[in-house]
């Protein structure tokens, strides 16, 4: 069964609300220079917006909560993907993963119209990454061969 014209508009907004907010996120990562940037965070943002509210409005006879674990579980995997174990064995792309599972989060709130925490999570999420990267680049310890990486 078709979804009225209206109804099509308003998981559209979804959509939109989930990639501008994932935007967001992307927009530092691109910035610091990360592989997975602008574009990335958008997509993810986008599908996991559209994933869920597809599974509430149009699949309405089925547990949302089914294809919500999947979208979970679909965007470990690429996380998983984001993140190398250099020759030093210290591991690179935790930040960027994260990041993708965090914007999927941000998608999925969009996706269930929760506006308000979408658009504070992402607020947040950019608050972390911008704010308190400096930081963590000054205490991080100089000298330790088990210092992370900058």
């Amino acid at each position: 069964m078709a979804l009225p014209p209206l109804m099509q508009a308003e998981l559209f907004l979804r959509v939109l609300v989930g990639a501008a907010l994932c935007g967001l996120i992307g927009l530092e990562r691109e910035r610091r220079g990360q592989v997975a940037g602008l574009r990335t965070h958008m997509l993810v943002g986008m599908g996991a917006a559209l994933f869920t509210a597809l599974s509430i409005h149009a699949f309405a006879q089925g547990d949302p909560a089914r294809v919500a674990a999947q979208v979970v579980t679909g965007i470990g995997f690429l996380g998983a993907g984001a993140i190398l174990q250099r020759s030093d064995r210290r591991a690179h792309g935790l930040t960027t993963a994260a990041g993708i599972w965090f914007s999927a989060a941000i998608g999925m709130a969009a996706g269930s119209a929760l506006y308000v925490v979408a658009a504070l999570s992402a607020l947040l999420g950019v608050v972390v990454l911008a704010v308190l990267a400096p930081i963590g680049e000054r205490i991080r310890p100089k000298n330790r061969e088990d210092a992370p990486p900058a």
